[in-house]
């Protein structure tokens, strides 16, 4: 049953690692003019994900200096949820194994 709610959590971040990289590809899209934010549908797909991704985006943006337009707060969160994986799957084998 533990072992469910650490792939659960492992799938959930998957999850969240594509959604942020997905915003991170539509965000060159619109800067390089390839999509056109004219579109109601693409702007309100835009704004639910700054809606989404925005709250775990600021304590990182807080902490991290300015380097001139360029926006490092998603690479930080996706090395950040890679790190959380690594450390629930260790936790997961040492609950499964009964190793402590």
């Amino acid at each position: 049953m533990l072992i469910a709610l650490f792939q659960i959590a492992d799938f959930l971040l998957r999850i969240l690692s594509w959604v942020i990289i997905a915003q991170v590809i539509l965000s060159w899209l619109i800067a390089f003019n390839v999509l056109n934010t004219s579109s109601q549908g693409l702007r309100a797909f835009i704004a639910a994900l700054d809606r989404i991704l925005g709250p775990l985006y600021r304590p990182i943006r807080k902490l991290l200096p300015d380097f001139g337009g360029i926006d490092f707060s998603p690479l930080v969160l996706l090395l950040l949820i890679q790190v959380l994986r690594m450390l629930l799957s260790g936790v997961a084998v040492e609950v499964a194994y009964g190793t402590a």
